[in-house]
């Protein structure tokens, strides 16, 4: 069998990359959750961000079931609490799903452990996440030290020949400028002495994007005065502006609302500013993971998928844990209207369950975020 060769046309195998792979599993996100946790949170950009979007209550948008919120009805600041549709299954999930990190480094790196990596973005990463019902099980981050200006090049290369050499053979206008681009930035990155080298950039992001298919990959850079790009597959999975616009740059000053000094660059404008690969349905070399959005039943272990047929019945009684239970706030939230062949939950109008025992059974995360639109959050009541 002949040796596969590296290409700037064709992905690459993912067994050809000289970087190191460090794996952090899912007890080491854990762990750097729970150290973010400490933090103290008063001066902290991200807990007054997610103050911000709790007063902002986007549950106002309780009819328009597919649209990304971000939601924190309840209880303290801790990632359980905390609730967003995913932009595939449609459900509403809590953002304390962890994840295993595959971070891919230069040799030189070896002895250094990659967790301040993760820890740096780790706001960032669990918001990605918890987008993402499927295939988010797994992150992929390659650490370089490219600057500002290099790491613009190096993105707007990748969004070119993803775009460009999914479908095969290329025209020779378009092969021309991917040869030049790339001798470019190899040239470029070898006389600053950057590292990892382009080649290696080059060949190890593809080759993840190929292989393992994730919705998004991480360019990570260590530069004091850079920033980390996010590479999305599909456009499917970029943040929306209406949620996301006033996200914290990253900046250690709280007061800090400048792009210049971010350290990741999450697209706070949506797609105006978001860094997507590929949006092309029909191609012969995917990179990334295919967008197919579907709107499933809440119940995690269901893969019921809802139909736009409507349901015959109207409406269900009983069908929460709290009704089971006696408690009057899980009885106020068991009534269902039956639309779009789901039954939806008549407190939050947010979810859609195939059946009021799957329901049940999920009402013991649910009920955590479930409350009707415009009510003021518990902390809010109390205060006053």
């Amino acid at each position: 069998m002949p040796t596969r060769r590296y290409s700037k046309f064709i992905p690459p195998s993912l067994s050809m990359s000289e970087l190191v792979c460090q794996k952090l599993d899912n007890d080491a996100t854990d762990l750097l959750i729970d150290k973010w946790l400490e933090r103290p949170h008063c001066p902290d950009a991200y807990y007054d961000w997610f103050q911000r979007v709790r007063e902002r209550r986007h549950a106002a948008n309780a009819n328009i079931c597919k649209e990304q919120i971000l939601l924190w009805s309840k209880g303290v600041f801790v990632p359980e609490n905390i609730f967003t549709r995913t932009v595939d299954t449609g459900r509403l999930i809590p953002l304390d799903r962890t994840w295993v990190t595959h971070v891919y480094h230069h040799q030189s790196m070896s002895r250094l452990n990659m967790m301040p990596v993760i820890f740096s973005m780790l706001p960032e990463l669990m918001l990605l996440r918890g987008m993402h019902d499927r295939g988010c099980d797994e992150i992929y981050v390659i650490v370089t030290d490219l600057k500002r200006q290099e790491m613009d090049q190096v993105t707007d290369y990748f969004k070119y020949v993803c775009r460009n050499s999914a479908n095969g053979p290329c025209k020779p206008s378009v092969e021309e400028k991917i040869n030049h681009d790339h001798m470019t930035l190899t040239h470029m990155l070898d006389r600053n002495r950057r590292t990892p080298c382009f080649p290696q950039i080059d060949l190890t992001l593809r080759a993840i994007l190929f292989e393992k298919r994730p919705p998004f990959v991480v360019l990570f850079s260590h530069q004091t005065m850079s920033y980390s790009q996010i590479l999305f597959a599909n456009s499917l999975f970029v943040p929306s502006k209406e949620v996301y616009f006033d996200f914290p740059s990253g900046c250690p000053n709280p007061g800090c609302t400048d792009n210049c000094c971010e350290l990741i660059r999450f697209p706070k404008k949506g797609l105006e500013t978001a860094a997507v690969l590929c949006d092309k349905r029909k191609v012969r070399y995917r990179y990334g993971r295919r967008a197919k959005p579907k709107e499933l039943c809440n119940w995690i272990d269901c893969h019921v998928c809802f139909s736009d047929e409507v349901a015959p019945c109207a409406h269900h009684e009983g069908g929460s844990e709290g009704s089971v239970a006696g408690s009057s706030e899980g009885s106020e939230g068991s009534l269902y209207e039956a639309r779009f062949a789901g039954l939806i939950c008549s407190r939050c109008k947010l979810v859609k369950y195939c059946s009021p025992e799957h329901q049940k059974l999920d009402w013991e995360e649910h009920r955590r975020v479930c409350v009707k639109p415009g009510t003021v959050p518990e902390s809010e009541t109390q205060a006053q």
